[in-house]
């Protein structure tokens, strides 16, 4: 391993705060925080859109453990740099848990262990290219789901009973994290969302 390529992941880490991280990281049963290095090499290798942090949160919070979704997503960003990083310089398993130890030594070992075994057997399929790291500067679409609902009453009015549409958007942001966007619309309005979305889908048939 370059010496070079040891001291920007070093540094890096560092900036990232893994020590801070890593009271978190000990909280993850190892099975879970497999699962989430699993999803985070998906990603790299553009197989999955990104990374759910909030499905996996409440699944780890269902089975007893208090953690909040802003820290699983700092979690996921740390592991997501370390692959990506770790891609770049075509570091081997070892190179990559030596830099790991030598930059963090407060990593619970089940961690170690995972992200020693996940690189060991999925590493050298991270394609992480130039073109990708420069485009990835938006979200991803990932899913859309809308619901009718009858508005009954409010502060001001004590019986509304009109229809409104809730859409929500499942997105990717740049680094890879899944979240939900949700917001109402008039049934005129929802029509003329949907109308739009016709008139692209006859561009695109065209090109």
């Amino acid at each position: 391993m370059a010496a070079g390529s040891a001291a920007v992941l070093a540094r890096a880490l560092e900036a990232l705060d893994v020590g801070g991280a890593a009271d978190k990281i000990t909280l993850i049963p190892q099975d879970f925080f497999a699962e989430l290095c699993e999803q985070i090499i998906q990603h790299l290798n553009h197989k999955i859109p990104g990374v759910n942090t909030a499905e996996l949160c409440e699944r780890i919070q269902t089975s007893g453990i208090e953690i909040n979704v802003g820290d699983l997503a700092k979690i996921a960003n740390i592991v997501s740099f370390l692959f990506s990083t770790a891609a770049r310089s075509n570091l081997s398993t070892e190179e990559l848990v030596t830099a790991l130890g030598n930059t963090v030594s407060v990593l619970p070992k089940h961690a170690v262990q995972v992200i020693r075994h996940v690189w060991n057997e999925q590493g050298k399929s991270i394609s992480v290219s130039e073109d990708a790291r420069n485009t990835a500067t938006v979200g991803q679409f990932v899913d859309i789901k809308w619901k009718l609902g009858v508005a009954m009453s409010s502060d001001t009015c004590r019986s509304l009973k009109y229809p409104y549409v809730t859409v929500t958007l499942k997105v990717a942001d740049p680094s890879g994290q899944i979240t939900d966007k949700s917001f109402e619309m008039t049934v005129p309005q929802f029509k003329n969302f949907f109308r739009q979305f016709k008139e692209m889908a006859a561009v695109l048939e065209t090109v």
